[in-house]
């Protein structure tokens, strides 16, 4: 009796498959090589930045002036550099200027307007809302740290304008043009402002 021709093709896959399977264990193919698919990215490694960024997402909404103070003490910050700044943002946040600035005064010197930073990040997207009246406490406890972060001292000194305190709104303002050379709106406002309180 005759095999069927799809009969002898399985049989002979099956001979050259064995044969593969021979092959590799006789014979050292080299490391082993993984390759990771194009479409996934690889898994970051987590470290100190990571972790203090996941803690303030996690209590943002809890920054605020009622809550902030016990919400830190049951969920504290992670301890480190980047725990603090994180920390100080989320006091600045919640209108807690001084327990902010006491948080900032805790790290290194060199670290502190990198604190700075962290906390005008947290406010900015308020005061660019236009809530510089709010966001104006916390703009100058940037300009403390960051004497020349010149959003900071835009910002402060709007802020200052609009609680007509001229003396303080003029001095921000001054340096923010000092600092920002570019001719936009943000130095178009800041010159409006000026002349209005010179005249």
């Amino acid at each position: 009796m005759r095999a069927r021709p799809e009969t002898l093709l399985i049989a002979a896959m099956t001979v050259f498959a064995l044969a593969g399977v021979a092959a590799v264990s006789f014979y050292d193919v080299g490391p082993t090589v993984q390759i990771m698919p194009i479409d996934v990215a690889p898994v970051p490694v987590v470290g100190a930045t990571d972790d203090a960024a996941a803690w303030f997402q996690s209590i943002r909404q809890y920054c605020n002036p009622v809550e902030v103070e016990t919400r830190v003490r049951w969920q504290p910050a992670p301890d480190s550099e980047q725990g603090s700044m994180h920390k100080a943002a989320c006091y600045a946040l919640a209108g807690k200027i001084d327990l902010a600035r006491e948080v900032i005064e805790g790290l290194p010197e060199d670290r502190r307007y990198h604190a700075a930073g962290v906390v005008f990040n947290a406010g900015h997207p308020a005061a660019d809302a236009g809530d510089d009246l709010a966001a104006g406490p916390l703009m100058e406890l940037v300009v403390e740290f960051w004497p020349n972060h010149y959003m900071a001292l835009y910002h402060a000194g709007a802020s200052s304008y609009q609680r007509e305190d001229y003396a303080a709104s003029e001095r921000y303002l001054t340096r923010f043009l000092e600092e920002y050379s570019v001719e936009d709106g943000w130095r178009s406002s800041a010159n409006s402002m000026l002349e209005e309180m010179g005249a």
